[in-house]
């Protein structure tokens, strides 16, 4: 599996393309905006998008996922987990709130849930359910390439905000130590903001949620 970060909307989210060398099918992480970005990126490597996957449902994150579809017809939309489901039916909200153009909602053809995979070609990931942030989080991890797309739950050095509505802090503590640690040190990950790390990384030194785990 290969991957591309193309950072969209004024928030710099990293919306992620993952793809199958062998079949060149795609899945693009949380569309934020920016579509024709996105699909530029697409073209570029010769994909043919295959999924688009979200894994929580705000703005930044999903608020290009009806544009996206719109353009790719046909082309089904998994993710995020059932709980963010007031997030996306709320996207008109959201886009007043941030200062966004008025972004259209929409309804995943599949919420996903903990021990969900989903499939492009021949790339299989597997769906962690990791809720703090919102309660709906998802992290989508690919086991093979030791690489994991996990949106807002974790950064290099800090984590994900548990401010917003039916954010719990407590709950995002333990799906990081209990959930995405475990997977291993040498585990890479893509955050929805900011440069990559590794789990190892993180558990010796993110103030948050280092320390003893060190």
């Amino acid at each position: 599996m290969r991957y591309a970060i193309v950072p969209v909307t004024p928030f710099e989210q990293n919306c992620t393309v993952f793809w199958c060398e062998a079949t060149r099918q795609a899945a693009v992480i949380d569309p934020g905006g920016d579509v024709d970005r996105i699909l530029a990126v697409l073209e570029k490597n010769g994909l043919t998008l295959s999924r688009i996957l979200v894994t929580h449902g705000h703005i930044d994150h999903a608020g290009g996922v009806a544009a996206l579809a719109a353009r790719v017809p046909g082309v089904p939309i998994e993710g995020p987990h059932e709980e963010d489901r007031f997030w996306i039916d709320g996207m008109a909200q959201q886009s007043r709130m941030f200062g966004f153009p008025d972004v259209a909602s929409f309804t995943p053809d599949r919420w996903l849930k903990g021990g969900d995979t989903v499939q492009f070609g021949e790339v299989v990931l597997n769906v962690l359910h990791c809720p703090g942030h919102t309660p709906g989080h998802v992290v989508f991890y690919h086991p093979e390439s030791k690489v994991a797309q996990v949106g807002d739950v974790l950064f290099q050095g800090s984590i994900g905000r548990t401010d917003f509505p039916r954010g719990d802090y407590d709950t995002l503590i333990r799906s990081i130590r209990e959930v995405l640690f475990p997977l291993g040190d040498d585990v890479e990950f893509i955050p929805g903001h900011g440069p990559m790390s590794s789990f190892g990384e993180e558990r010796r030194h993110n103030p948050f949620v280092g320390g003893r785990y060190g």
